[in-house]
């Protein structure tokens, strides 16, 4: 009782101080060693050398190459401005009188094509101010309008996202980025959709009241890279550097396109007889295409970048490149602290009991006791990526064996656990949500009902359905 004890209090103080701002970096370790502490059965030094830096480690030598290259393949669209020309030209085709869909679906496109939500909230918000401006509608929707279009759909459900979500998976139950494509087409659908019309209606009823977009300090005045056309935002232009839209979405195209074809049709005809071997980690192609796949194409496409934005980029592409970099670093290791903390719990005699009471939840569907595991341990955390992390690394072994003997195809429980991940972490807590409502000078009193519905409260909903659809019809 005293290490259970050890364990919920452990997790608590992770959600409090992490929502106070202490970097998961110190407060893992940490608190890894708190729960430790309180079981009494294990050597603490040990177990946080041993068992903490063996599992982060394991997974930064995984997961490194997608972090860095995802991180660098967003820095050098939006160094070449094509992250801003894809914003704007969406903007203008849909026009002001789809002010909401306009924002939301050019935060889509962009984090789809692998652009950082970081960076993809910072080029559109300018966008969004002005449009929302024109049309009346107030700022307090803006952050929910961002959210619905960077971590929602595009980060968890769309098959073939490179989204570290969507990645994370893929060892554990040897899959690709394309798993259960159905299902989470559908699932996108669901939170495009609901996401969408709550917006709407939102902006209906303040519109009804005779609320417009309100008067707000500090707001950016000029952000549009061309002159005024029809629907187009009404403020100053300003003179920046930036491709046209076929130069500026063909990466993002590349991307998807490049990470299917490898996938399907080009990584399974390769001679890879060698990786049985144990200097190759004693694996199958099977385990390791969809990480393969991914690195190819995120390659390829920055390559692409660069050299068809060279007259833009030519005196920055080192500077690009290192910041890039650098910036994939931080992320990583959050995630990695929080697997290591993660490991330590499961390695606790009283992790047990926790185990057991997840997994029975729902003994005959496991994808029901996942789909509350991961949820769960996201809100925890307050990040996708880290709850999912903690869950697979403690429980993905059983889950996959659970699924195997339920006649199970992988794909679905793939697709639920990424579905999963973007429900409950998007907690008021949340680092993304904070740094959103920071960007927008918003607070959560202004905004945060609004990013709660879009990005917990319909994504859990779409995930119910596809735990009902899975279950009714298997993967598709």
């Amino acid at each position: 009782m005293v290490g259970l004890i050890g364990i919920i209090l452990s997790l608590a103080l992770l959600m409090y101080l992490a929502y106070r701002g202490i970097t998961v970096l110190v407060l893992a370790p940490f608190l890894a060693c708190l729960a430790v502490v309180f079981a009494g059965d294990l050597p603490l030094l040990a177990t946080y050398t041993q068992v903490f830096m063996n599992a982060a480690g394991r997974f930064v030598i995984t997961y490194f190459p997608l972090f860095l290259l995802g991180a660098l393949f967003g820095k050098l669209m939006d160094d070449s401005g094509s992250a801003r020309t894809i914003a704007h030209w969406i903007v203008e085709k849909l026009g002001a009188e789809r002010s909401i869909l306009a924002v939301v679906l050019a935060c889509a496109i962009l984090t789809y094509g692998g652009v950082s939500l970081f960076v993809v909230a910072f080029a559109v918000y300018p966008i969004a101010v002005a449009l929302f401006r024109e049309a009346q509608i107030p700022k307090r929707l803006v952050p929910g309008a961002i959210a619905l279009g960077s971590f929602t759909f595009t980060m968890t459900a769309l098959p073939g996202t490179p989204a570290i979500q969507n990645l994370i998976p893929m060892p554990y139950f040897g899959t690709d980025a394309f798993a259960a494509p159905g299902l989470g087409i559908l699932a996108g659908a669901i939170m495009l959709g609901g996401g969408t019309a709550w917006l709407n209606w939102r902006h209906h009823r303040a519109r009804t009241a005779g609320e417009g977009y309100g008067v707000h300090h500090g707001d950016p005045q000029s952000v549009t890279r061309r002159p005024r056309s029809a629907g187009a935002m009404a403020v100053e232009q300003e003179e920046v550097a930036a491709p046209g839209i076929a130069i500026a979405i063909l990466p993002i195209i590349l991307v998807i396109v490049l990470n299917f074809v490898f996938t399907n049709y080009i990584i399974p005809t390769w001679e890879t007889g060698y990786l049985a071997e144990p200097q190759y980690g004693s694996t199958t192609v099977d385990k390791v295409k969809g990480s393969w796949s991914i690195i190819i194409a995120l390659v390829l496409s920055s390559v692409v970048v660069v050299a068809l934005n060279w007259s833009i980029m030519r005196e920055r592409v080192v500077t690009s490149v290192n910041e890039g970099s650098l910036g994939s670093l931080l992320p990583i290791f959050n995630t990695a602290s929080e697997v290591g903390y993660g490991a330590v719990i499961a390695s606790l005699a009283a992790f047990t009991i926790v185990r057991d009471f997840v997994i029975n939840l729902s003994p005959d569907n496991p994808l029901i006791s996942l789909a509350v595991a991961v949820n769960v341990l996201a809100g925890i955390t307050g990040s996708a990526s880290g709850g999912m992390s903690i869950a697979l690394e403690t429980l993905g072994r059983t889950y996959a064996e659970m699924g195997q003997a339920a006649g199970m195809n992988p794909e679905i429980l793939h697709r639920v656990t990424s579905i999963s991940s973007g429900g409950f972490d998007a907690l008021p807590h949340n680092g993304a949500v904070i740094t959103l409502l920071a960007i927008c000078k918003l607070t959560h009193r202004q905004s945060y009902a609004d990013i709660g519905m879009v990005a917990v409260v319909i994504p859990v909903t779409a995930l119910i359905v596809i735990i009902v659809l899975a279950t009714m019809f298997g993967s598709f």
